[in-house]
């Protein structure tokens, strides 16, 4: 994809942002962000529906018949977007202890968060293999170093590297899909962008990019689908209609 169209798309929106009515967009948002709380778990196999998952994030109603963890993991999802959301504002970079602290929100209720694991892991149907814990530790700590250093010349590679490496290193025993698309839209987001939603029904689609970055280094599937993903978003927010002016006599 062309990746000055995208830029052109987005300076639209920059422009336009502001004009768009309050209402429209909190709606919006507060559907987006429940979309891809329902769809990152659900890549994951988590059970609830989408209107099982409003139910549970709008309401604060539970759900029978589901297990306890899953309704953790929906709700210590959205509590994780929302830290994120609440860091870029403050303008705080993403390093190792802001990626901590999202995997401790995410395992909360669950497991304990925020610690690497000292075991192998292993990703059924998958070609690559995740590093064993000391060469993980090696990789992970080069992880972070190359986060800090990284060109931002282009943010879509930015933000597929940053998940494709991490998920790749694979440094928890789980979460470590969930974390990826956080720590994704954290680079997006902190860089003007808007965020993006993985669908579950594309779960197929995406292991596959993610197996061409973790074999052969080959970034540019994954890429590519953030940046349609991403023009799709683009696409949703300059299709709204600015508020109406009115002029008086």
């Amino acid at each position: 994809m062309d990746y000055q169209i995208l830029l052109q798309k987005k300076a639209l929106y920059d422009q336009r942002k502001d004009t768009l009515p309050e209402a429209t967009v909190k709606s919006y948002v507060q559907a987006f962000e429940l979309e891809y709380t329902h769809h990152s778990t659900a890549i994951e196999g988590n059970t609830l529906s989408l209107l099982e998952t409003k139910v549970l994030l709008e309401e604060g109603l539970s759900v029978g018949g589901k297990k306890l963890r899953e309704i953790y993991e929906v709700v210590n999802h959205n509590k994780a977007y929302q830290y994120i959301k609440n860091c870029i504002v403050q303008g705080l970079p993403l390093d190792e202890n802001r990626i901590k602290d999202i995997h401790a929100m995410l395992m909360e209720n669950i497991m304990v968060g925020g610690i690497y694991r000292n075991v192998d892991v292993y990703i059924s149907g998958a070609a690559h293999t995740p590093p064993s814990p000391n060469e993980m530790y090696r990789q992970v700590k080069d992880f972070y170093v190359d986060l800090s250093e990284k060109s931002i010349s282009n943010v879509i590679e930015l933000a597929a590297w940053t998940h494709a490496e991490f998920v790749r290193i694979h440094p928890f025993t789980d979460g470590n899909g969930r974390t990826s698309r956080l720590i994704m839209n954290y680079q997006l987001m902190a860089h003007g962008f808007l965020p993006i939603s993985i669908a579950k029904e594309e779960r197929l689609s995406y292991f596959n990019a993610l197996e061409a970055y973790a074999v052969n280094q080959d970034l540019s599937p994954f890429a590519d689908m953030i940046a349609v993903l991403e023009e799709q978003q683009l696409d949703r927010y300059l299709g709204m209609k600015e508020e109406p002016m009115f002029w008086k006599d």
